[in-house]
C-alpha cells in the first residue's frame, strides 16, 4: 500500500504531467520542400516596371562552377552565349525565395527583372518571348534553375507578370541570350548617363537596385598600414567611398578594405571592373 507521502508524490507527478500536456505546443516548422511558392499575398501591379539596360559584366566564379550536379543530373556551364536560342517552358518564382541568396551571391528580388537558368553564365542577359501572346522582356540571369523536366528558364514574379502568365504558372517561350560583345561596359554606360533624367531613371530601375548594405570587399589584412595603402590605391581608381573597417576574428583583428555601400548593380560592376583592370585584386560582394 502507498503511504501518505508516496500518495502525495504520485499525485504531484500526475498534476505535473497534466500541466505539461496542457501547454500550447509550438507548431513544427514546415520542411523547405513543403513550403509552397507564390506571389505576394496582395497582388502587385508591376507592368510599368522598367526593363534592365543590358551591359557587359565580367563572369565571376560565383554560381559558375562547372560541371555541377542537382538531383543526380550533371550540368555544364556554357563558356559563351553567342548564338544561344532555345524554346520550351518558363516557370516563375516568388515569395519562397524572395530575400534569399541567388546562385551568384546576390539577393533575389521577385520585383526585379531577373531570371534563373541552368547553364547560361552568371550574370548574363536574355530576351524572353511568350510564344502564346508575343510579349517580350529583357531579363538579367543571376540564378540557377529551374530543375524541373521540360522547363528551360525561371523568371521573377515581375518578369512573368509582364509576359502575362502569372495565373497560368508556366508559358511556352523562346529564350535568346544577348551577346556581351555587342553590349556597352557598365563603366561606359555610367559615363554616358550624365543628365538628371537618365540618373533618375536609373535610380528607379528595380532590376539594378541593391540592398542598402551592399559592399565590394577588396581584401582583409592583418596589418592596418597595409590595408590603408590598399585603400588609397583603390580610392584612386573608383568614384565610390572606400573604407577600412576592423573585424575581430577570435584573438585576431583583420582590417577590411571595402567599396561602398553601393546602391546600384551597374555601380558595383563598374567599381569591380576598375579594381580588376588596375590589378588591385578581385573584389567580393558582401553584405554588412
Amino acid at each position: 500500500m502507498l503511504t501518505n507521502n508516496k500518495r502525495l508524490a504520485a499525485a504531484a507527478a500526475v498534476l505535473l504531467l497534466a500541466a505539461c500536456s496542457s501547454q500550447p505546443q509550438k507548431p513544427a516548422e514546415p520542411a523547405w520542400d513543403e513550403i509552397k511558392d507564390s506571389g505576394p499575398a496582395t497582388p502587385v501591379d508591376m507592368l510599368a516596371t522598367p526593363e534592365p539596360t543590358p551591359v557587359r559584366e565580367p563572369i565571376g566564379k560565383a554560381g559558375n562552377k562547372s560541371p555541377y550536379v542537382v538531383n543526380g543530373v550533371k550540368y555544364s556551364i556554357m563558356k559563351g552565349v553567342k548564338g544561344y536560342k532555345d524554346t520550351g517552358y518558363a516557370s516563375w518564382y516568388g515569395t519562397k525565395f524572395h530575400g534569399r541568396r541567388t546562385a551568384n551571391g546576390e539577393i533575389y528580388n521577385m520585383y526585379a527583372m531577373s531570371a534563373a537558368h541552368k547553364t547560361l553564365p552568371l550574370p548574363s542577359y536574355a530576351k524572353v518571348t511568350n510564344l502564346d501572346n508575343g510579349r517580350s522582356v529583357i531579363v538579367r540571369v543571376n540564378d540557377r534553375g529551374p530543375f524541373v523536366p521540360g522547363r528551360i528558364i525561371d523568371l521573377s514574379y515581375t518578369a512573368a507578370q509582364k509576359l502575362g502568365y502569372i495565373d497560368k504558372g508556366v508559358a511556352r517561350v523562346e529564350v535568346v541570350a544577348l551577346d556581351p560583345d555587342t553590349l556597352p561596359s557598365a563603366t561606359d554606360t555610367l559615363v554616358a548617363e550624365k543628365d538628371v533624367t537618365a540618373r533618375e531613371a536609373l535610380a528607379q530601375d528595380a532590376s539594378f537596385k541593391l540592398p542598402s548594405n551592399t559592399y565590394l570587399q577588396v581584401g582583409a589584412f592583418s596589418d592596418r598600414s597595409q590595408a590603408n595603402r590598399v585603400r588609397g590605391q583603390v580610392a584612386s581608381v573608383v568614384d565610390y567611398p572606400v573604407s577600412v573597417s576592423p573585424v575581430f576574428n577570435g584573438a585576431k583583428t583583420l582590417y577590411r578594405v571595402r567599396i561602398g555601400p553601393l546602391a546600384q548593380q551597374r555601380s558595383l560592376v563598374a567599381a569591380r571592373e576598375s579594381v580588376e583592370q588596375n590589378r588591385l585584386g578581385t573584389p567580393l560582394v558582401v553584405y554588412d
